[in-house]
């Protein structure tokens, strides 16, 4: 059996970069057993020295931490070295890189990415927009959208929608129902709209619906029958080929790597 570790995520911000950051490296280690404690907004000395004795108190500690303030990375550094924990600076070498490419100091602000610049507020409104438009509701805004996605049910069309409006994109799901019609607006003005068109594996499909319907305690045997699935995705595809609409196959994607094809997708058709 492997070692399971104590794994202390260390920010002096909201910790998302960090936490980020550290799914993507335990995706590399297979037989990676781990316990994980996050610490956010540490900003003085004091919050430091009860990390490092929480630390010294268990076993296999690591420590990762985003600090962008000199003064406090060098005392984290110092105070893990001293006491033999592995610690990890995420930042530091590379806002120095960057510093010396730039020619210029970094400014090492806590939080400096939080800035309420023009961006946010284009994040903010994109997410208020985009949970206001899930689902097919208020179709008849579309000519505001950035991004329009289609798919049947369960092709991960909210969580990407709602991952693409925290990059800035007013995003507009659209569930593709048996025996109902879509917005003949939409498919009027189709060649002007980024539209994107999500299957999936029916059997994949089937396996998460019958766990959505055993959840919901419904009982609507048609939703998770493979036969129906598999027309369901068929006619879908149709749809999709039939107006020359992209398609992404989310089977093995996670959230993540579908927007990021979104996105390529999307800066294509806007730079024609």
């Amino acid at each position: 059996m492997n070692e399971k570790y104590n794994v202390y995520l260390v920010s002096d911000s909201t910790g998302e970069t960090l936490d980020r950051i550290f799914l993507s490296i335990k995706s590399q280690f297979s037989n990676f057993e781990y316990n994980k404690k996050e610490f956010v907004f540490i900003r003085t000395t004091n919050q430091i020295d009860k990390i490092i004795e929480e630390c010294k108190k268990r076993k296999n500690t690591i420590i990762l931490y985003t600090i962008v303030e000199t003064k406090f990375a060098k005392y984290i550094n110092h105070e893990s070295q001293k006491n033999n924990i592995p610690c990890f600076g995420i930042l530091g070498s590379l806002i120095l890189n960057f510093s010396k490419l730039l020619n210029q100091k970094a400014i090492h602000k806590p939080s400096a990415q939080h800035v309420l610049d023009e961006n946010y507020y284009k994040r903010m409104e994109a997410i208020q927009y985009t949970m206001s438009h899930d689902d097919g509701n208020k179709t008849d805004e579309f000519q505001e959208t950035d991004i329009i996605l289609f798919g049947v049910s369960r092709t991960s069309k909210t969580p990407t929608s709602i991952y693409l409006a925290n990059r800035g994109y007013k995003t507009m799901n659209i569930p593709l129902v048996p025996n109902q019609s879509i917005p003949k607006d939409i498919l009027k003005n189709s060649f002007n709209k980024c539209i994107i068109g999500l299957i999936a594996d029916p059997h994949r499909l089937s396996e998460i619906r019958r766990n959505r319907v055993a959840l919901m305690k419904d009982s609507v045997p048609s939703y998770a029958d493979i036969e129906n699935i598999r027309k369901e995705v068929d006619e879908s595809l149709k749809l999709f080929k039939k107006n020359s609409w992209p398609i992404i196959d989310v089977t093995r994607k996670s959230v993540e790597e579908t927007a990021a094809s979104i996105i390529k997708i999307y800066d294509i058709k806007n730079k024609r």
